[in-house]
């Protein structure tokens, strides 16, 4: 091929701007701050006030109960 080496150092650069982000995020806690983020934000999805502001946040919550009737 006549470009390989210029996609091998692409591929070269890539991989090493991929591997410093990723060491940035281990050593900063990146990660365990994300894992805490989400286990929160499920745990406020499955709770009874997001349910409730789901339901009054709905505009099709009544079409939806009469579609479920006339079919």
């Amino acid at each position: 091929m006549k470009f390989l080496d210029w996609y091998l150092k692409i591929a070269l650069v890539s991989a090493t701007i991929g591997g410093s982000m990723e060491f940035f995020m281990i050593k900063t806690g990146f990660y365990d701050k994300v894992t805490v983020l989400e286990s929160e934000k499920r745990a406020w999805e499955n709770s009874p006030e997001a349910q409730a502001v789901r339901e009054a946040l709905n505009p099709w919550r009544d079409h939806d109960k009469q579609s479920g009737k006339s079919s």
